[in-house]
C-alpha cells in the first residue's frame, strides 16, 4: 500500500468566530488559524444586524416588565 498526500477542499466546513479584532477559524471545533481584521471593520450585514467595536449585534424585539406577555388578539378579544 502506498500513502500519498493530497489536498482536500474543506472551505464549506470552516466556521469563523469574531474575537478580539480577529476571525478565529475552526474545522470540526478544532482551531485552524485566524484572520486579523483592520481597525475599521467594514461589514455588510442583513438589515437587523450591526457591528460595533468588533462585536456583532442583532436587533430584536423583546417584552419588558414582570410577567409581560404578547398575544395577538382581534377586536372582539379572541386570541
Amino acid at each position: 500500500m502506498v500513502l500519498k498526500q493530497q489536498k482536500k477542499d474543506v472551505t464549506n466546513q470552516v466556521v469563523g468566530k469574531l474575537r478580539n479584532g480577529e476571525i478565529e477559524l475552526f474545522l470540526d471545533n478544532e482551531s485552524i488559524g485566524k484572520i486579523k481584521l483592520q481597525e475599521n471593520l467594514d461589514a455588510e450585514l442583513s438589515h437587523h444586524f450591526e457591528v460595533d467595536q468588533n462585536k456583532i449585534y442583532q436587533h430584536v424585539t423583546v417584552t419588558e416588565g414582570r410577567d409581560a406577555k404578547y398575544t395577538d388578539c382581534d377586536d372582539g378579544g379572541w386570541c
